[in-house]
């Protein structure tokens, strides 16, 4: 499929793909602000089976290659949820710095790349949620292959940092796409006061002025309840329990303003266009998807937990793919007596997120995807016998 009749039938405009694909050094400039914490600093290890090169050098990487400076930036909100997903898929190739610590500006949680394959992601303190979530990850037999390696805590000049295998190590120029999970991506919490607020209504006119009903019209207020699932539904969150985040080509800048990518029509298109065609690495994808979807069924992980905003993180090269879940900085123990099946819809009070609902529907939108790859593979390949 060309790119024209891509963006044609998901609703961008070409010269939106056209930027895309910039080389926009600007931009890297810019995102390339940072500071820089010299590594000679005094780490204080709080928890470190093993170093990250011993770990490396236990995954196969030869002792030199494990010892190499740094990668290229890694999907920067592929590990961050609190963060917008304009920069998910940013790996912009950047120059070699001494291993430490790097602080983009303008993220509030950082993530960076150290040498050796490992991310270094800085977190609240030893109580902080993902910390939490992640030990209990590494020790559920069926969770621990779901999810980026985790490689312990650190505490550096009194912040506290979680080090995980960078995602991208090991693959070339690759593909990548986040998509968000669940049909619902906020705590309860979050919108448990029923207060009327206006500036909530001003946001939600500003995007779409006839979506309050006459009653939110005339009050011209809404609770933060409805704001929230107005703007999920703007997505295809609560119908398809996904949506996709964003991608990112080889060769290609982000691309980021997918969120109102919705139909089926558009999602297949979308993840058609990101696996090019290429049968090979749909079925790939999708027999990782079906393996993660019955791990989190026999998880016990999963079934204390309510996992909220988490992402499919799906990478791909010309040699090899791989498939993570990740984000759990809103993963919830369940109240006592509370179950859930990850697919029920949620009403307030029953925790459900639809985390797996969304797996259904994802891996029913893969397979569609494989099959249209594969019609398309055997029309070329008649074509070319006709010639």
């Amino acid at each position: 499929m060309t790119s024209s009749i891509f963006l044609t039938m998901a609703g961008w405009t070409s010269d939106k793909f056209r930027l895309s694909c910039i080389d926009n050094n600007g931009l890297k400039r810019t995102l390339l602000k940072m500071l820089i914490l010299d590594n000679g600093t005094k780490n204080s290890n709080i928890e470190a089976e093993r170093t990250a090169t011993e770990y490396l050098v236990d995954q196969g990487v030869p002792t030199a290659n494990a010892n190499k400076s740094l990668l290229s930036f890694l999907a920067i909100n592929a590990l961050e949820l609190s963060a917008p997903a304009s920069p998910v898929l940013l790996e912009c190739n950047a120059p070699t710095v001494p291993p430490g610590w790097l602080q983009l500006s303008g993220h509030p949680k950082s993530i960076a790349p150290l040498a050796n394959g490992i991310v270094r992601k800085r977190i609240s303190g030893p109580n902080d949620t993902e910390l939490l979530a992640y030990r209990q990850l590494m020790v559920d037999p069926h969770a621990i292959k779901v999810v980026p390696k985790f490689l312990g805590v650190h505490q550096v000049a009194g912040e506290h940092f979680i080090d995980l295998h960078n995602m991208l190590h090991g693959f070339t120029e690759p593909n990548v796409m986040d998509i968000k999970m669940g049909f619902r991506t906020f705590t309860e919490s979050e919108v448990s006061n029923t207060a009327l607020r206006e500036d909530l209504y001003q946001k939600m006119i500003a995007v779409d002025p006839s979506a309050p009903s006459a009653e939110e019209h005339a009050r011209q207020a809404i609770t933060k309840l409805r704001y929230m699932q107005f703007r999920e539904n703007m997505s295809s969150t609560q119908e398809k329990g996904f949506r996709i985040e964003a991608l990112r080509m080889r060769g290609c800048s982000p691309v980021t303003d997918l969120k109102t990518i919705k139909t089926d029509h558009q999602i297949r298109t979308t993840i058609g266009h990101f696996v090019n065609g290429r049968r090979s690495i749909a079925k790939d994808i999708l027999k990782r998807l079906r393996q993660m979807r019955t791990l989190i069924e026999k998880s016990e992980f999963f079934q204390r937990h309510q996992v909220l905003g988490s992402s499919v993180f799906i990478v791909y090269d010309d040699h090899q793919v791989g498939v993570w879940l990740i984000d759990f900085a809103k993963a919830l123990p369940l109240p006592p007596g509370t179950k859930v099946t990850h697919r029920r819809r949620w009403q307030m009070g029953n925790c459900e997120e639809g985390l797996l609902h969304g797996f259904d529907e994802l891996i029913r939108t893969m397979e569609a995807v494989q099959q249209q790859a594969q019609h398309s593979s055997v029309r070329h390949q008649s074509r070319a016998t006709d010639v």
